[in-house]
């Protein structure tokens, strides 16, 4: 969400937007929250430096760089497999993370110039993407213990959700990292396959599911897989990526399934809730994470327009 925000106060000049993660900074004197090597706990720091490139205040800075430096320095040694409870949460063992930890340390490194934070993010992601990617299907799994698992119609089992917060992380990982990066066209050709299998999965009306390849299983849309989505798609559109008229087409056609979800108070609808996994979702289900993708996805779509 905070991500989402400070991406519209740029577009928008809204200055609601910047006060309000202004109001979360100060709150928590903008520190990381506690779980010093989890992913989720440090993807704050994407708002934050954020919050310091618009209004040049160190103190929103100082935080992230010190956590980041500290992790990247001190990387944690625990397996990556589902057996180490520690290297579960201390590694990027699952798909979501991806999208939190990466583009602070990418940020970070063209801000500061310091290699280390590069070559841990290279080291982690790839080692993350060794671990779920399925070379088949270019999807992620959610995690390890979701490989062996098959949805209802026999097919792997591919979160809508995990594999949305891969694919909106690469653009903001493509747009920071210099082009002739030895690992630049790394994760240019892992956003290429998605996109590609990403487009596949979309439904007639425009909406993405709960799980990617078995959603008759889960009929209802999953609006923060969807937003994701069509972020992703829209980035690649504009920046002249995705040159197939297809992914044009899927962008436009999955941000007027997602408007048409959004209730009349405001509230978008069909967001499923906290989850490591496809569940079922209703028209009266939000989370923050929906209206953060929601926000992004409109950010390239007036762009397009």
């Amino acid at each position: 969400l905070y991500r989402g925000m400070t991406e519209w106060g740029k577009v928008s000049g809204n200055k609601s937007c910047y006060d309000f993660v202004r109001t979360i900074g100060e709150k928590h004197n903008w520190n990381m929250w506690d779980r010093v090597y989890h992913a989720d706990d440090i993807c704050v720091g994407q708002a934050f430096i954020e919050m310091y490139r618009n209004f040049d205040d160190k103190r929103m800075l100082q935080p992230v760089l010190e956590r980041a430096y500290y992790v990247a320095s001190h990387p944690s040694k625990a397996l990556l497999q589902k057996t180490d409870a520690i290297g579960t949460t201390e590694r990027w063992s699952w798909a979501d993370a991806l999208f939190m930890a990466p583009p602070v340390y990418a940020a970070l490194y063209t801000m500061t110039g310091d290699k280390i934070y590069l070559d841990y993010l290279d080291s982690e992601y790839k080692a993350c993407v060794d671990s779920l990617y399925d070379e088949e299907e270019h999807l992620f799994y959610r995690d390890n213990k979701r490989i062996p698992v098959r949805e209802k119609n026999g097919s792997k089992q591919f979160w809508g959700r995990g594999n949305g917060w891969v694919f909106a992380g690469i653009p903001l990982l493509l747009q920071t990292l210099p082009k002739d990066h030895p690992t630049y066209d790394y994760y240019l050709n892992i956003y290429k396959e998605m996109a590609s299998a990403i487009v596949q999965c979309q439904d007639k009306n425009g909406s993405w599911h709960a799980s990617m390849l078995d959603p008759d299983s889960y009929p209802s849309p999953e609006n923060s897989a969807s937003g994701f989505f069509v972020y992703g798609l829209g980035w690649g559109v504009n920046q002249g990526i995705l040159k197939d008229r297809k992914y044009k087409k899927a962008a436009r056609k999955g941000w007027k399934a997602l408007k048409s979800y959004v209730h009349e108070d405001g509230m978008l609808g069909y967001v499923q809730p906290v989850s490591a996994a496809p569940e079922q979702v209703t028209q009266n289900m939000t989370e923050v994470y929906g209206v953060g993708a929601f926000l992004m996805a409109g950010i390239e779509m007036l762009k397009m327009k």
